[in-house]
């Protein structure tokens, strides 16, 4: 009877360990094209001679191997256990429900009177909710991003025919080279550019791959007349702070030193002069402001008229904000902030960089369920800080 009783329990803890494979996926909603790490765990009574496992592709998402196969002895439930883990980073196209696996191991196994035999063992599929990028543009998510922007002289003190070499990376954690953004146009009426084939490297990690892209320029002026080279901004969602930040590649004033000293004429006008110039200006700004316009070389042009902007209490992407917030449509208002945001940092008018905050734990924050922001405080904490 002791026997029986003996032979039952290892039956039933033999069927209670049976082989196991399964996918562990962190809890939180990702956006689009957010890491997501994920694990594929297995866990083994029998005895293995060979095994074979591959994480299936997909048109819904991008991934990677971040380290070699693990394998090592457990001691679950009381008694030892094989266990496998194969660690993947995984990056989503889309927003929506992810699917994914199944996955397969397949193994082969010492059965009876030591025979190799084959054993399938399966790992159901899950499904993760996807959320959209918070950007109307392509989708770049990342732990962090950094960019190095390197001159080979002072922009605006180029001797006579120099050629400016502007070398830019971008260095990303947590992404993959081609969800890095292209190559940003650097073109001005007044410029001369020439481009360098660029470089996407990628280094693989535990933690997820760092990528970067290497661009460079080869830039001249054509006439010498200073100019300025208008900044690059990069939108990007920063995965830790779960927050949209934007990167930016400076603008750099441009031209030759000795253009200065052959312009004709006094450096500075009589107070006389100053005076009626500035009388004329405002007498005349609303019916002449074409006319001055056309008479300015391309640099000073664009000059005069982002100084305009700034100026100006007409501002479209604020209006569009304001009607996004009507709506209450939390991702409509983020999208509309963004470009609203990207206005003022383009004009240089101050920007906190906190503004949307509330809105992003709302919507991608691990406490976003929980979360109640109303459109009305957002729109006034965006205003409030910008």
């Amino acid at each position: 009877m002791v026997i029986r009783l003996v032979l039952l329990l290892v039956l039933m803890t033999g069927v209670a360990r049976a082989e196991s494979l399964r996918l562990v996926v962190p809890d939180g909603q990702p956006v689009v094209g957010e890491m997501i790490p994920l694990t594929v765990r297995g866990e083994y009574t029998r005895q293995i001679t060979l095994e074979k496992l591959s994480f299936p592709n997909s048109e819904d998402y991008d991934w990677m191997q971040l380290s070699r196969d693990q394998w090592r002895d457990e001691q679950i439930e009381g008694r030892s256990v094989r266990v496998f883990e194969r660690r993947i980073a995984l990056f989503p196209r889309h927003a929506g429900a992810l699917a994914i696996g199944p996955v397969a191991h397949h193994l082969t196994v010492v059965g009876a009177n030591n025979l190799r035999e084959p054993l399938v063992v399966t790992a159901p599929p899950v499904t993760l909710p996807v959320a959209p990028f918070p950007d109307a543009g392509a989708p770049l998510s990342a732990r962090s991003l950094t960019i190095e922007d390197e001159l080979s002289a002072k922009p605006g003190e180029l001797r006579d025919g120099e050629t400016l070499v502007r070398r830019v990376t971008l260095k990303a954690e947590g992404t993959l080279p081609h969800l890095l953004p292209a190559r940003p146009l650097l073109r001005e009426p007044w410029l001369i550019s020439f481009v360098a084939p660029e470089r996407r490297e990628m280094q693989p990690t535990p933690d997820g791959p760092v990528t970067t892209v290497s661009w460079e320029w080869h830039l001249r002026p054509k006439t010498g007349e200073p100019g300025v080279l208008p900044a690059v901004s990069i939108p990007w969602f920063d995965t830790a702070a779960r927050q949209m930040r934007t990167a930016e590649m400076p603008a750099i004033p441009f031209g030759y030193s000795s253009f200065g000293g052959n312009r004709s004429g006094t450096e500075r006008l009589p107070a006389a002069q100053v005076g009626l110039a500035w009388f004329a200006t405002g007498m005349g700004l609303m019916a002449g402001l074409a006319f001055a316009l056309i008479g300015l070389s391309p640099s000073r042009r664009a000059d005069m008229l982002r100084a305009i902007r700034r100026l100006s209490p007409i501002d479209p992407t604020r209006r569009a904000l304001v009607r996004a917030a009507r709506t209450g449509a939390l991702l409509d208002i983020r999208r509309a902030a963004e470009t609203y945001l990207r206005r003022r940092r383009s004009l240089g008018l101050p920007v906190s960089g906190r503004e949307t905050a509330q809105l992003d734990e709302q919507l991608y924050g691990r406490n976003a369920a929980t979360s109640s922001v109303t459109a009305k405080v957002e729109l006034e904490a965006m205003f409030r800080h910008g």
